[in-house]
């Protein structure tokens, strides 16, 4: 029986769920350090920590040993009670963050931490109208997915009335251009509430962004654009919502993405790093705000909410990031990497261009001089780096070519980090990246 599991294909019970993409080849056995390891015995260097999340490497030890303590002493709970790890992870994540953001709730998502924080700014500001990035990813679930502007739009019916799209201030591929033919954000963004003020219907609540647009293409937002975007908010009495699930916790060589800009969001959102791939997220918002939210009866009581086991990992998470400075790290391994990315750009003429901040870098290929399709390049560079030890993910919007989202765990070494900008030299040559 189980000789008959092993050779079924993956896609005979399996739905697949990834748009017209196909599943990894291969059959996963087992992870560790910045490794995954295949059924078959092979090795693939993970440069995007699982889906961008697992910041302390796989099994990290310290992980294991909590997850194995915390299991057999409390796991869940009815969701109105409370637990020690709760209250202690409430209270540390607040002393990261800036005043005022003092007031958490923990889910399982980032989806799940995005729908409670609209429905939060919708009830707080008697408002429902949402305006996002027009190519975020939020999430998958009901308002999350009506947020998404990336991808999975068609087909699936109306969206909910009173979501508007803000154009992507991309610096590489500008929409508005000044004299000298660079990003002019500030008159795009002017352009983009003017739209937006002409479409509402008097009745805005929030504005949900991501400080790095990562599945749009790894787009750091200019300096500036965040504080300027803030005013717009306070301008119609919208709350900022700041999606953090990808930038949070030191990837991007600070504790948050928006201490750069010096901008406090009006409700912050967690996920991904903060279980360094468990689910747990997290919603984090002012105590004036909860209040208000709490006095006209918020609610979103999940089966989930507060649960002891994942934020006892988030403890953990906290404790290793603090004491191993890997925000420190993250800056360090970030300049390496970004240096030798630089190098390949000097050598491929299809590499267009290297951004981002830290350890969440893009890697943006461009139709090559002899004609390489920039697509059917990323896609081709993809297959060669797994075939070669590296698992890699391309963001392929359409006409855009193709973005690789390099992501390593924080915890990578520095011969990692070599290992895999070499591995990513061989598969260019070998496809036509010349």
């Amino acid at each position: 029986m189980l000789d008959d599991i092993a050779r079924t294909a993956p896609e005979t019970h399996l739905v697949r769920y990834s748009g017209r993409g196909a599943f990894s080849p291969g059959i996963i056995a087992r992870a560790e350090g910045s490794s995954v390891f295949t059924e078959d015995g092979r090795e693939l260097l993970d440069f995007t920590s699982g889906q961008m999340s697992a910041i302390l490497g796989h099994a990290h030890p310290e992980i294991v040993a909590t997850v194995r303590e915390q299991v057999a002493r409390l796991d869940h709970l009815y969701s109105g009670m409370l637990s020690r790890p709760v209250l202690d992870l409430a209270q540390r994540l607040a002393g990261t963050l800036p005043e005022p953001l003092d007031k958490a709730m923990f889910l399982t998502t980032g989806a799940e931490a995005n729908e409670a924080a609209l429905r939060m700014a919708k009830l707080v500001t008697r408002g429902h109208e949402v305006v996002s990035f027009a190519r975020s990813w939020h999430g998958m679930t009901q308002a999350a997915a009506n947020a998404t502007y990336s991808a999975g739009r068609v087909g699936y019916g109306p969206a909910a009335p009173g979501n508007f799209a803000l154009p992507v201030p991309d610096r590489f591929r500008p929409g508005i251009v000044d004299a000298d033919g660079n990003l002019d954000w500030r008159r795009q963004l002017d352009l983009g509430f003017d739209l937006i003020d002409a479409q509402s219907v008097g009745s805005l609540a929030a504005c949900l962004v991501e400080p790095v647009l990562s599945s749009g293409g790894v787009v750091d937002l200019p300096p500036g654009y965040l504080a300027a975007l803030r005013d717009k908010c306070r301008e119609r009495g919208m709350l900022l919502i700041l999606d953090e699930a990808q930038t949070g916790l030191c990837r991007t060589g600070d504790w948050y993405a928006f201490e750069r800009d010096g901008v406090v969001p009006d409700i912050l959102t967690l996920s991904k790093t903060l279980g360094a791939g468990l689910p747990l997220a997290a919603v984090l918002t002012s105590t004036e705000i909860e209040q208000e939210a709490h006095d006209r009866g918020f609610l979103f009581f999940t089966t989930h909410v507060n649960d002891p086991l994942p934020a006892a990992v988030g403890n953990t998470v906290l404790d290793v990031l603090s004491r191993e400075r890997l925000d420190a790290r993250a800056r360090e391994l970030g300049m390496r990497l970004r240096g030798g990315l630089a190098e390949l750009a000097g050598r491929y003429p299809v590499i267009g261009d290297v951004r981002g901040r830290g350890l969440l870098i893009g890697l943006e290929l461009v139709d090559g001089p002899g004609g390489e399709d920039a697509d059917k390049l990323g896609a081709a560079v993809t297959r060669r780096c797994a075939e070669l030890g590296l698992h890699m993910n391309i963001v392929q919007l359409p006409g855009m070519g193709g973005t690789f989202r390099i992501a390593p765990p924080l915890t990578a070494t520095d011969a990692e980090i070599d290992r895999g900008l070499a591995i990513l030299d061989t598969a260019l040559a070998e496809t036509g990246g010349r």
